[in-house]
């Protein structure tokens, strides 16, 4: 076991969340809300029909106990047919995207499109088989400079 993967078991604030449905998701898309990605930490696997990625999640159930925190957390995407982006370079090591939301567009039941807004007008679009994900911390907290914020006027942008 890893020194990180031993922290993220031995921290009771750590998450592990399953995605099989719209309810499912808008519970990691709270969580992940205001996430740091880089482009260079996703990653699209199409043999394994697999899109992942890792980021560094904002704890707002600690930040409701008055602590600022972030901890490294990964999410996959299973059974995923293609993908689209649209306002960043994938794989750029210095792109950094900051996670505002991840919503399911239903298409010819049970399949259907994964959108992940990020601020800037940056998003990615998965045309998925049907809804299955996963989300969990894997890494060790640290503390951060207060909450988050971005304009209260950013929309999902329809480009992707």
């Amino acid at each position: 076991m890893t020194a990180s993967a031993a922290a993220a078991k031995s921290d009771p604030g750590s998450l592990k969340l399953l995605v099989f449905d719209d309810e499912d998701l808008a519970v990691v898309s709270a969580n992940l809300q205001d996430a740091i990605v880089r482009a260079s930490d996703m990653a699209f696997l199409p043999k394994e029909q697999r899109f992942a990625f890792t980021a560094a999640r904002f704890d707002w159930m600690a930040a409701d106990e008055g602590r600022c925190e972030r901890l490294q957390t990964g999410m996959h995407f299973e059974r995923v047919r293609n993908v689209r982006t649209a306002g960043f370079r994938p794989g750029k090591p210095d792109e950094v995207l900051n996670l505002l939301s991840i919503i399911f567009a239903p298409g010819e039941a049970p399949a259907g499109e994964v959108v992940l807004t990020f601020s800037g007008g940056a998003g990615v679009r998965l045309n998925v088989e049907c809804l299955e994900a996963q989300m969990r911390d894997i890494g060790p907290r640290w503390p951060c400079k207060g909450k988050p914020g971005h304009p209260a006027n950013e929309a999902a942008d329809e480009r992707v």
